[in-house]
C-alpha cells in the first residue's frame, strides 16, 4: 500500500533553442503514493509543468529527456507511442488550468466523455452513455442528463472544470495530474473543486500530482511538497513541516511572499475630493433571444484621490463591467458616472471629450502578454499614450520613457526588447509604466497580479503601492483574491449579482464582514497554513 505508484528518478530535460541547449529540469527525483497528494511548487520556469509533460510523453520534439519516470514499475521515458497513448487518459488522467480549452466547443460534454471512455475501454455506446452519467454524478454535477446534453459554452467555469475532472478519472487512473486546476476559478468555485479532488482521492485511492503557484491551495490539499527552482529540487517535506519550518532560503522567500490576511487596522482612508463618482449606475447587456441581462444594478461608489478601492466578487458579479464603464468602454444605462469631473456617459457621444477622459486614466489588465503589442518594443509600448495625448517627441520622449522605466524599476536596456523577450513580471511592469505615462488621475487595475507567480506578485503589489503614494492617483483595484486586496486596498466594495452588498474600510469588511455573501467569500478562500486550514475544514463539517 505504501509503494510509489509514480517514481521520478534523476530526471533531466533540456530543449534545443536556436541551436543552443537550455536545461529545464536537472536531476529531479520524487515518489508519489496512492491516495496521496504531492504538490510541485516553484516559480514559472522552475520545471514543474515540464516534469508532468514528460510523464505524459507530451514534450515537443526539441526536448531531450533522460533519467527515469516509472508508473507502476513501467518505464515511461523512451516508451513507444502505443504505450504512451494507453497511459494518457488511461492510467494517468490530467486536469489543466483552463477547462474551456480542454473541451471541444463543437461537441456536447456527454459525447466527449463517452469518447474518452471508449478510447480506453472496449464498450458499446449504451455502456459508455451509462458510464458518462456515473461520472457526472461522481463529480457532483446536478442533473447529469442535462449536463451531458450541454455544450461547453453553456456551462459555468466550475461546471466545466468538474466535467474535465470527470473525463480525467473516466478510466480509473492510478495518477491524476492537476496542473493549476483552480487558478482560473472564483474562490467559492475553487473551494468546491478542492473538496472534489480531496473526495476523489479518498474514494478512488488515486494519487494526485498537484502543480500550482497558489500556496493556499497547497496548504489545503497537499500531503507532501516538492519545491523546484531552476529545474532542481531544493526542498522536499510533508506539507505541515514545510510550512512550519522551511529549510531552504528559496522556500522561505516563497512563503514570505504569500499575501496573507491581516488583522491590523487599515490605513487612514483619504478624504480628498472624489476622482470617480457612481450614482445609481445600472448597465445592461443584450442576452439570448432578445432578452436583456442586468450586469450592474443601482451601484453607487466614490474613489478619492490617493485612495485604492478594492472591488471584489465572483465572475458575473459586475466588477469588471464597472471597470469597463469607468473607462468609457461600455455605456451606462441609468444613473450617473463621472471621472475627474467629466460625465463619462455624455463623453461617449463626443470622441474628443472621450479622448480627454481616457487621457486622465491608465489601465493595467490581467495578462500583460495579451495587452502589449507583440510587434512593438518596450519603448514603443510605453511611448504610445504619450504620442497620442502629449507633446513629447524626439529626445524629450526618449527621456520620458527612460523616467518611466526607472519608476517601475526596470533597467533601461530593456527599452529595445519585445514582450516575448521579457518575463511575466517584467511585462506587467511595462504595462504599468504605460498606464502611468500620462500622470493619470485614476488607475484601473483589473486582476493585475493573478497571472503572476507569488514572489513576482508581491513585488508588483509593492510597486503599485509605492507609485500610488508618489503620484497620488486614485486606484480601482478589481480582484477575486481577498488576501491581495487586504494587503493593498484602503477600502473594499463587495459585489454580488450586480449589486454592492457591502463596502467600508478594508479591516472592517474583511475582518468583521456583515453581509452573508462576504462571509461566504472569506470562508471559501484557503489560507497558506495547513494546520489552520484543516481546522477550518473540520469546523465547517460540524
Amino acid at each position: 500500500m505504501n509503494e510509489d505508484v509514480l517514481t521520478v528518478d534523476d530526471l533531466h530535460i533540456s530543449f534545443d533553442v536556436d541551436g543552443r541547449t537550455v536545461d529545464a529540469v536537472r536531476g529531479v527525483a520524487f515518489g508519489l503514493r496512492r491516495g496521496r497528494v504531492l504538490a510541485l511548487v516553484g516559480e514559472s520556469g522552475s520545471g514543474k509543468s515540464a516534469t508532468a509533460l514528460a510523464a505524459l510523453g507530451l514534450l515537443p520534439g526539441t526536448a531531450t529527456v533522460t533519467g527515469s519516470i516509472q508508473l507502476d514499475g513501467r518505464e515511461l521515458v523512451g516508451a513507444d507511442r502505443k504505450t504512451l497513448r494507453a497511459v494518457r487518459g488511461g492510467r494517468i488522467g490530467t486536469v489543466f488550468q483552463e477547462p474551456m480549452s480542454a473541451l471541444n466547443p463543437m461537441f456536447t460534454v456527454g459525447d466527449q466523455l463517452a469518447e474518452a471512455v471508449r478510447a480506453h475501454r472496449d464498450v458499446g455506446k449504451q455502456a459508455a452513455a451509462l458510464r458518462v452519467q456515473e461520472l457526472l454524478d461522481l463529480v457532483g454535477l446536478p442533473d447529469p442528463a442535462r449536463i451531458a446534453r450541454a455544450y461547453p459554452h453553456e456551462l459555468s467555469g466550475g461546471q466545466l472544470q468538474r466535467a474535465v475532472i470527470a473525463m480525467a478519472v473516466s478510466c480509473d487512473p492510478a495518477v491524476l495530474i492537476a496542473d493549476e486546476p483552480t487558478t482560473a476559478l472564483d474562490v467559492t468555485v475553487q473551494a468546491g473543486i478542492l473538496d472534489l479532488l480531496r473526495d476523489l482521492r479518498a474514494r478512488l485511492d488515486t494519487a494526485i500530482l498537484l502543480i500550482t503557484h497558489d500556496m493556499g491551495v497547497v496548504a489545503d490539499l497537499a500531503d507532501e511538497v516538492v519545491v523546484l527552482r531552476d529545474g532542481q529540487v531544493v526542498e522536499q517535506a510533508p506539507v505541515e513541516q514545510l510550512f512550519a519550518q522551511p529549510e531552504h532560503e528559496y522556500t522561505q522567500a516563497l512563503l514570505a511572499a504569500v499575501p496573507r490576511r491581516s488583522t491590523q487596522d487599515s490605513p487612514g482612508v483619504p478624504t480628498g475630493s472624489p476622482v470617480v463618482q457612481l450614482r445609481d449606475v445600472s448597465i445592461e447587456y443584450a442576452g439570448r433571444h432578445g432578452r436583456r441581462v442586468t450586469a450592474v444594478d443601482g451601484v453607487s461608489l466614490d474613489i478619492a484621490a490617493g485612495e485604492i478601492l478594492g472591488l471584489v466578487g465572483e465572475s458575473g458579479s459586475g466588477k469588471t463591467t464597472i471597470g469597463r464603464a469607468v473607462a468609457g468602454l461600455v455605456p451606462v444605462g441609468a444613473g450617473s458616472l463621472t471621472v475627474a469631473g467629466t460625465d463619462v456617459a455624455a463623453a461617449r457621444g463626443n470622441p474628443r471629450r472621450l479622448r480627454e477622459v481616457r487621457s486622465r486614466l491608465g489601465i493595467v489588465f490581467q495578462d500583460p502578454a495579451s495587452s502589449l503589442n507583440p510587434r512593438r518594443t518596450v519603448a514603443g509600448s510605453i511611448a504610445e499614450p504619450l504620442l497620442l495625448h502629449s507633446e513629447f517627441r524626439g529626445d524629450a520622449l526618449t527621456s520620458k520613457v527612460d523616467e518611466l522605466l526607472d519608476a517601475v524599476q526596470l533597467v533601461r536596456t530593456v527599452r529595445d526588447r519585445y514582450p516575448h523577450e521579457l518575463s511575466g513580471g517584467q511585462r506587467q511592469r511595462v504595462a504599468i509604466a504605460r498606464a502611468i505615462a500620462l500622470d493619470p488621475a485614476l488607475l484601473i487595475a483589473d486582476e493585475p497580479t493573478s497571472a503572476l507567480d507569488v514572489s513576482v506578485q508581491a513585488r508588483i503589489l509593492l510597486l503599485l503601492r509605492e507609485l500610488q503614494r508618489d503620484l497620488g492617483f486614485a486606484c480601482l483595484f478589481v480582484s477575486h483574491d481577498l488576501a491581495v486586496v487586504d494587503q493593498l486596498a484602503d477600502r473594499v466594495a463587495v459585489m454580488h449579482r450586480g449589486k454592492v452588498v457591502e463596502t467600508g474600510p478594508t479591516a472592517v469588511v474583511l475582518g468583521s464582514p456583515a453581509d452573508p455573501y462576504t462571509q461566504r467569500l472569506l470562508a471559501a478562500a484557503p489560507i497558506a497554513d495547513p494546520v489552520a486550514q484543516r481546522a477550518r475544514r473540520e469546523a465547517a463539517a460540524v
